[in-house]
């Protein structure tokens, strides 16, 4: 179970996951040593999977990004999955329930290459049964 101080410190390592651990611990108000130990704590449980870094997509130079969502046959889902995580393009990737399987972050450097990812290398795959793009005019970091 979490407490508030736990969430406190997930909420500062979401900010800024580089904090030292004397500055998370004194924005929870705990001290250097108890942060260190609920960090630990939540590592070994699996709440802290890894850290990483944000990225502007623009610097970055993909100029085009979309959402793309998926129909698969449905007993196909462990086929495709590995064939689209051979697809550098796909930041993210999502198995849902709803009007569609499968939700992809696709982040591309043109349109003309957003056109190539999803006509040549997603509706490749021979299990997918349709797709539909949704374009991403601008990113907002909410964490």
């Amino acid at each position: 179970m979490l407490d508030d101080t736990d969430r406190a410190i997930l909420g500062e390592l979401q900010r800024d996951a580089r904090s030292s651990m004397t500055a998370i611990a004194e924005a929870v108000h705990v001290s250097r040593a108890g942060a260190h130990a609920r960090i630990r704590r939540l590592t070994e449980a699996g709440v802290i999977t890894g850290y990483t870094v944000r990225t502007d997509p623009v610097r970055l130079g993909h100029h085009a990004s979309a959402y793309v969502t998926l129909a698969i046959e449905q007993a196909t889902w462990q086929e495709v999955s590995a064939r689209l995580r051979a697809i550098p393009e796909i930041e993210h990737m999502a198995l849902v329930g709803g009007d569609f399987d499968v939700i992809l972050l696709v982040r591309a450097s043109d349109a003309r290459d957003l056109r190539r990812i999803v006509l040549e290398d997603i509706q490749a795959i021979p299990s997918i049964r349709s797709t539909r793009t949704t374009l991403i005019f601008e990113d907002f970091a909410l964490i």
